[in-house]
């Protein structure tokens, strides 16, 4: 269920900051037109550091709504409280999520022990597929893959996100884990490489701009034709690097923004991408035309 191009949708905000609905439901649509394989709400991309719980919630309400059923939505329910983890995570089995995406947790920064008590805890309280993340450049702690090998066997844990890029800690759990334990990319600039080696699909920031070729890349790979996704990959290397010219989302939102998709309005303390790297953005979209 949870395979191929998945979006990490960005949260459309309307000039005085609140959220933009209309726009998030026409993102949607945009995504199930051109066959993104799933989305995931409120993660990284979305702002969820600055989205309040009440509108954490309402988002994946409306996404699950609006998408009836079309595409998984997998739900950003991760915290670094347990307890808010805990609750965001029942929420969104409430809400109609197929499944959710948990950060480790973050500042506080957890040793291996409490990161692991800290997602067993979620998995224990909530009957839902639940799919770790690890994104050490952003979290300040890292997951190591004794931990994630003995979190793979409870329940509801379900697969791994991994934002790191290296390829070798995939090779190394694999042979750690069972056959059933899913992975997927958290990195658009090395997503190829990582479904080269047993992974099922990418979230992908990348996918907000293109969805159509972030999906022809995904189905050529899991279809066995690396070579077929690699000709397609090189017209998105340099939309890959430009996502990220600053932090996530400021280039992606910048860039559908210029495309006439949402209003480029980003909460504080992430602010309007600096002009500098405007033209850098719109080169590499012309890339992938």
């Amino acid at each position: 269920m949870f395979q191929g191009s998945m979006v990490a949708i960005v949260t459309p905000m309307k000039s005085d900051g609140s959220l933009d609905i209309r726009s998030f439901k026409g993102l949607l649509d945009y995504h199930i037109e051109c066959k993104s394989d799933g989305v995931v709400v409120v993660g990284t991309s979305g702002e969820a550091p600055t989205i309040d719980v009440d509108e954490h919630t309402y988002l994946i309400k409306e996404a699950v709504k609006h998408i009836d059923g079309r595409i998984p939505v997998i739900a950003g329910s991760g915290a670094n409280s347990t307890k808010e983890a805990i609750f965001l995570t029942k929420k969104s089995k409430e809400l109609g999520a197929d499944a959710c995406l948990l950060i480790t947790p973050y500042y506080n920064k957890p040793n291996q022990r409490g990161m692991y008590e800290h997602f067993k805890a979620i998995n224990d309280n909530v009957d839902i597929p639940q799919i770790l993340y690890n994104v050490p450049c952003r979290t300040g702690v890292d997951i190591d893959n004794k931990t994630v090998t003995e979190l793979s066997v409870l329940k509801n844990i379900i697969g791994i996100k991994d934002a790191t890029g290296e390829i070798d800690r995939l090779d190394d759990l694999k042979k750690r884990v069972g056959k059933e334990f899913l992975f997927l990319s958290g990195d658009d600039t090395t997503f190829l490489e990582y479904m080269r080696h047993g992974g099922k699909g990418t979230i992908s920031v990348t996918a907000n701009i293109r969805p159509d070729l972030m999906h022809a890349v995904c189905q050529k790979m899991l279809d066995q034709r690396y070579e077929d996704a690699k000709k397609i990959n090189k017209k998105l290397e340099l939309l890959h690097d430009a996502m990220f010219v600053e932090s996530n989302p400021i280039p992606v939102k910048w860039l559908l923004n210029h495309l006439g998709k949402i209003n480029s309005k980003i909460r504080l303390p992430l602010v309007s991408l600096d002009e500098k790297y405007h033209q850098t953005l719109v080169t590499a979209y012309e890339a992938t035309l």
